[in-house]
């Protein structure tokens, strides 16, 4: 295999599992606990739930019209796939962070975009809160997505930083 494949080869692997993580934890919540239940974890904290997201994050467009549900949220959702698809094929072999974030990225919205494609909504599982406070249900793809961004903001502040020293170097 030419070296400039073998980067992609490990990438895929990547998204390719955090995708089945994805799957497989969305097929257990789905299949052990009735949908609108949640099971303590960690009191005052963590609990699991079993809810379905017909919109998008944080159920935003839920009661949108069935033709926004059913086919613009998954034409936008795919367009996006598409985009960090064409991101990663393109990015510089040697931008490491960039390519980690763009995989974690891919992966995530991937497994939301399968999901509601073949169910039209997506399984939410993860409820953290403090007290009364509750952050919106997640699941697996979303914390993909979300650790993605954090990836790519990370490059970008440390790309700014390192920027200067490189051109000092030229």
């Amino acid at each position: 295999m030419a070296h400039g494949n073998k980067w992609r080869l490990s990438y895929l692997v990547i998204a390719v599992s955090i995708f089945a993580l994805d799957r497989v934890t969305k097929a257990a919540i789905s299949s052990g606990m009735p949908l609108h239940t949640s099971e303590n974890i960690i009191p005052g904290f963590f609990d699991l739930v079993h809810a379905r997201n017909t919109g998008v994050a944080f159920s935003m467009f839920s009661d949108a019209s069935p033709f926004i549900k059913s086919f613009l949220i998954p034409l936008f959702s795919a367009a996006a796939v598409v985009m960090v698809l064409v991101l990663l094929w393109k990015s510089d072999p040697a931008a490491r962070r960039l390519r980690y974030a763009l995989v974690v990225i891919l992966s995530g919205a991937a497994g939301n975009l399968y999901e509601r494609a073949v169910y039209g909504y997506v399984v939410d599982f993860l409820d953290v809160y403090v007290g009364t406070y509750h952050w919106p249900a997640f699941n697996v793809a979303d914390s993909a997505i979300t650790i993605g961004a954090g990836l790519l903001l990370l490059d970008s502040v440390r790309g700014a930083a390192e920027e200067p020293e490189t051109q000092r170097s030229s």
